[in-house]
């Protein structure tokens, strides 16, 4: 069963939630400034969401290099004449693919106005060049790998320390942001964090919520900041009862962090 896209609100932004390929997500971003499109997975269903609202592709925002973020990036600027932004330090690995980007970004740039200005985030781990989109007016963040719906992604570049600093990073924003993550995974992420934060009030009634919309074939994402931080293992590194349970009280949270993050990656 194709799961159907799905228009949400931050703030006065329009954001729709498009699924692509198997578990991938892209999304539509609608401001004054026009429409941003967030990573390529397939061309097919981002065109198909554009043209049942009438929209066309200003902008293409790439996260990171993976062939499930820029697959579709050549047909998008070949339909849509969209200029295509992504990250500096990974342009190489997305023009080895047969894509390019029109502009080449590095953490702390600014694009846009008023509600369509974005920020770009530095949060490498899962590649080394990762970077998010945060909309600072708008409260949203896109965020690809990196932080995901009760989850991170692999560290199939970075390392646990590159990974926690970005962690932290994202938990610097307001708690109302808006996480906006790139695939969907979070019911495997839910059983593993149901296995090892088993006493999380707010977890447990997160993941009942969570098998409700997958029972609906509904989209889990986007989820806000604020509950990330109340149910997510891996930003809750800190956290003094989560620590006790793993038996690590007092250990750094970069540490336990490394630890949740190796956990994960044998469940």
């Amino acid at each position: 069963m194709t799961m159907p896209d799905q228009t949400s609100t931050a703030s006065a932004l329009e954001i729709v939630t498009v699924p692509c390929l198997a578990d991938n997500y892209a999304y539509l971003v609608k401001g004054p400034d026009g429409v941003a499109v967030v990573d390529a997975p397939e061309a097919a269903p981002i065109i198909a969401a554009l043209e049942a609202r009438g929209w066309r592709a200003d902008l293409l925002l790439i996260t990171h290099h993976h062939h499930d973020h820029v697959g579709a990036i050549e047909a998008l600027r070949a339909h849509y004449g969209c200029t295509v932004m992504g990250p500096k330090a990974e342009a190489a690995k997305i023009a080895a693919q047969g894509a390019a980007l029109d502009i080449e970004l590095e953490p702390g740039a600014t694009h846009g106005t008023g509600l369509s200005r974005f920020e770009v985030l530095a949060v490498p781990g899962h590649t080394l060049g990762h970077i998010a989109f945060y909309y600072p007016e708008g409260g949203a963040v896109f965020t690809a790998d990196s932080l995901m719906a009760l989850g991170c992604g692999r560290l199939f570049e970075g390392t646990a320390a590159m990974m926690w600093d970005s962690m932290c990073r994202l938990m610097a924003l307001p708690d109302t942001v808006l996480i906006y993550s790139g695939h969907e995974y979070t019911s495997g992420n839910a059983a593993f964090a149901l296995s090892i934060d088993p006493n999380n009030d707010a977890l447990k009634t997160r993941a009942a919520e969570i098998a409700a919309k997958r029972a609906e074939n509904l989209p889990t994402v986007p989820a806000s900041l604020a509950l990330e931080k109340a149910t997510n293992p891996f930003l809750r590194a800190g956290a003094a009862d989560l620590q006790a349970a793993l038996g690590l009280s007092g250990v750094e949270a970069a540490e336990v962090f490394s630890h949740i993050r190796s956990a994960k990656d044998r469940f």
